[in-house]
């Protein structure tokens, strides 16, 4: 499906906010979660950052100290990825990537432990706070994020050259869905179309 040219339900203005997910150390670095995209997106969601670091949104996603941490299914997956757990890899390896971390503050954290950053409250109170209505959402493995928003009523910009994710056909099928079922509550753009119409 091609590009769009512009944001289909208008501009941005000061009611939208940025939530940039999970652009930590252990997605770029050497570890056994190495997202080589993550050289490609860097320069372009720094950017975005650096246009407005006051309302910006970090998430970082927190593992398991060791494997026997968690309970269901995150137990077999922490004992598939023990290489990833915090006694493994260090707790530095948590932290955001130092080009975005020199943002904090103004920008702001949110740890947490799942996929979905809707699953504790504190990121849903905070943008309310602020009257924030929409998001721009840039990052690795973006859709819990997404559809998490679109559940609480939010409008949602994905920023199409700032997303990261575990291989080309799972960006092209993401992209697929947006512009498809998801069409009506997300707008998938390049940040060009986003920098040029946020107010």
């Amino acid at each position: 499906m091609p590009e769009q040219n512009g944001l289909r339900f208008g501009p941005l203005g000061a009611s939208c906010a940025h939530i940039c997910v999970d652009m930590q150390r252990l997605f770029a670095e050497d570890t056994e979660w190495k997202r080589p995209c993550m050289q490609h997106v860097i320069p372009v969601v720094r950017w975005l950052v650096s246009a407005r670091p006051e309302r910006t949104f970090f998430t970082r996603f927190v593992p398991a100290r060791h494997p026997g941490e968690r309970v269901g299914t995150w137990r077999r997956y922490y004992e598939r990825w023990a290489g990833v757990t915090i006694e493994k890899m260090g707790l530095e390896m948590v932290g955001l990537l130092p080009e975005l971390a020199a943002f904090v503050p103004p920008a702001a954290v949110i740890d947490k432990r799942v996929y979905s950053p809707w699953h504790w409250p504190e990121l849903d109170i905070r943008l309310r706070e602020r009257s924030v209505d929409t998001i721009v959402v840039t990052g690795v493995s973006v859709l819990s994020t997404v559809l998490g928003a679109i559940d609480r009523g939010y409008r949602v910009v994905v920023a199409t050259d700032a997303l990261c994710n575990s291989s080309d056909q799972t960006h092209d099928a993401l992209l697929t869905l947006y512009r498809g079922r998801y069409s009506e509550q997300v707008e998938a753009v390049t940040s060009g179309v986003i920098m040029q119409h946020w107010q």
